[in-house]
């Protein structure tokens, strides 16, 4: 029998978009591997009405109120697909302190506050992860935790950000200046409206 967990999702843009296309287009094949369902309940967004079409889409109800997802029970997993740091920080801080597991690619959030979060975390019991936030997704803190626990790894370094691969690429191949470069990543969505 499959279990279903329920999703609050903070934000709806670029990247919170594309989190219920994922699961929708791999429901099977997550829910074969798993024996896990997941629905996405609600999304925290500043404009309900820039969003209703995506929502109506998936089936999902938008709140400009965050309080309506870290305080809704029913909601077992938090999603920070906002981006930024002092807001998203204290949304996350909320919703572990209400014993809602979270996961996050917020990559600046991480930087700064990571160790801080993943301690209230664990003194919460609930899980903090932000794999999408190191190395552009690229599944490497697991397999560091669980494959090498007994190695002493002192540094691991290299460019492998995706929205910084996309840049370099584009510089180099076509000669773009680094504005033009990030102006372009941009539009497309790898950067941050404030890289």
């Amino acid at each position: 029998m499959s279990q279903t967990l329920h999703i609050g999702l903070l934000g709806l843009g670029t990247v919170g978009s594309g989190i219920p296309l994922i699961l929708s287009l791999n429901k099977e094949k997550i829910e074969g591997t798993t024996g896990t369902s997941f629905i996405i309940n609600k999304a925290f967004v500043r404009n309900i009405e820039s969003k209703k079409n995506i929502a109506n889409q998936y089936n999902i109800t938008l709140t400009t109120e965050l309080k309506e997802i870290i305080e809704d029970e029913n909601i077992e997993i938090v999603v920070e697909a906002m981006g930024g740091v002092t807001f998203a920080k204290k949304a996350i801080e909320d919703a572990l302190k209400n014993k809602k597991h979270v996961v996050t690619a917020n990559k600046d959030l991480i930087a700064q506050y990571g160790d801080e979060l993943t301690q209230l975390a664990q003194k919460n019991g609930v899980y903090l992860y932000y794999e999408a936030a190191v190395a552009g997704g690229i599944p490497i803190l697991r397999t560091l935790t669980n494959s090498f626990s007994s190695d002493d790894i002192q540094l691991i370094q290299g460019i492998v950000n995706g929205t910084t691969n996309f840049m370099l690429t584009q510089m180099n191949q076509k000669n773009w200046s680094y504005e033009e470069a990030l102006l372009e990543a941009q539009k497309l969505g790898f950067a941050e409206s404030d890289p």
